[in-house]
């Protein structure tokens, strides 16, 4: 097979040829554009899953879906180290860019107001020079979204943001990605600024996608998180898809899989999309020809799981302390040691936190340190208490594997 048109895109948010399975995502959101464009009021949306579920790819889908609307758009990937007024403000610049309103002094005025949001970031007393431009040549607007209280300032900022679209009957959508990285205080003022922006029915929202654990999150910022966003958990693939991820792409370079070699790389991927693509590139290219058989599946999978055990699994290892390195080889055997007792585990492998603790011989208390900072690099997550769990699936097999 010509590796030259091999169709497949194993990378990080990359979008594969075939979006498959997202299809309820993709139409409910054209829904959500269009009651927002007609006044009708709408909530803001929540992508949740595990790493290689293709929730950057999703996120980016439904960006293009708002710009084919003629919204205004920016994204943002929050970060544990970073706050969100910088990233918020260069997206906002870019959304007020796109929405095109005619009216120059009014979009002066907001783009002030977005600098003034942005370089209130700045210490106080700090210089201009120390202050943080971002790009925007409008004067900073004084008295609107620099009080320093990062929830009054995001609320006045969107509530200016949605007026200037409102203008133009289009919308303004702010695309987050990692959500669950923004601080404590950042994450209550993004559902203050949601709540009062929905209240008021001005056509602003906000998309975000994040781990399993974003939602709790949410709602142990703000009570009513649970009624402000819709969530959307986005899963590892039907066999359907799967099938169809991968043969829509080989039909459109005139090649095929047998219906065998199919039902291997569903065994092998178990429909996780990263997965599928990642094995998908490897078949076409040892596959000496069309049809893709079993057999080459068999013969790729040893290339693609050492693909993925460097770019996939071992990557995210690499960031681990070797105190970390303990914490999660100790939940992959507690999976383990849970399976060989009769209990169920599911996908993510989750334990409670007590069995990690018994196999390492240690005080729970005293794995604290390791287990909070591999929440924080989010190789791990807590679903509810007591319980810790895998945010890349398949990986406690990569750590049995790799002793």
């Amino acid at each position: 097979m010509d590796p030259i048109r091999n169709p497949y895109a194993p990378g990080a948010g990359q979008r594969p040829p075939e979006l498959a399975g997202r299809d309820e995502q993709l139409q409910a959101f054209d829904i959500v554009l269009e009651r927002i464009a007609r006044g009708r009021p709408e909530r803001s949306i929540v992508l949740t899953g595990l790493r290689g579920v293709g929730k950057t790819v999703l996120l980016n889908a439904l960006r293009s879906a708002a710009v084919r609307a003629h919204w205004g758009t920016g994204k943002l990937e929050a970060r544990p180290d970073q706050g969100l007024r910088r990233p918020l403000s260069a997206a906002l610049h870019v959304a007020v860019r796109e929405l095109g309103h005619p009216q120059g002094d009014d979009v002066d005025h907001v783009l002030g107001v977005i600098k003034a949001f942005a370089q209130r970031d700045a210490a106080p007393g700090a210089k201009l020079r120390e202050k943080w431009n971002p790009g925007i040549d409008a004067p900073a607007i004084t008295g609107r979204a620099d009080s320093g209280d990062i929830e009054i300032d995001l609320v006045e900022l969107l509530t200016d943001v949605g007026g200037l679209a409102a203008d133009v009957g289009k919308g303004v959508a702010v695309f987050v990605d990692e959500m669950q990285d923004l601080s404590p205080e950042d994450v209550s003022a993004v559902c203050a600024a949601c709540h009062e922006i929905s209240q008021s029915g001005l056509p602003v929202i906000v998309v975000g996608a994040g781990l399993p654990h974003l939602p709790a999150v949410l709602s142990a910022s703000k009570s009513y998180s649970e009624r402000l966003f819709r969530y959307q958990r986005i899963d590892r693939l039907d066999r359907t898809a799967a099938d169809l991820a991968l043969v829509a792409p080989a039909q459109d370079e005139g090649a095929e899989f047998t219906p065998e070699a199919l039902a291997a790389m569903y065994a092998a991927t178990a429909g996780y999309p990263y997965f599928v693509q990642a094995y998908g590139k490897v078949a076409w290219d040892v596959a000496p020809r069309t049809p893709i058989t079993e057999d080459d599946v068999k013969v790729a999978a040893p290339e693609a799981e050492a693909e993925l055990a460097v770019g996939f699994f071992g990557s995210r290892f690499e960031r681990a302390t070797p105190a970390e390195r303990e914490y999660l080889r100790a939940m992959a055997d507690a999976a383990v040691a849970m399976v060989e007792s009769g209990e169920e585990v599911d996908e993510t492998e989750s334990v409670p936190t007590s069995a990690v603790a018994t196999l390492l011989d240690r005080k729970p208390q005293s794995l604290s340190p390791a287990r909070d900072a591999l929440l924080k690099k989010g190789l791990i997550y807590s679903g509810e208490r007591g319980r810790i769990a895998f945010t890349v699936p398949h990986f406690g097999r990569y750590l049995r594997a790799t002793g």
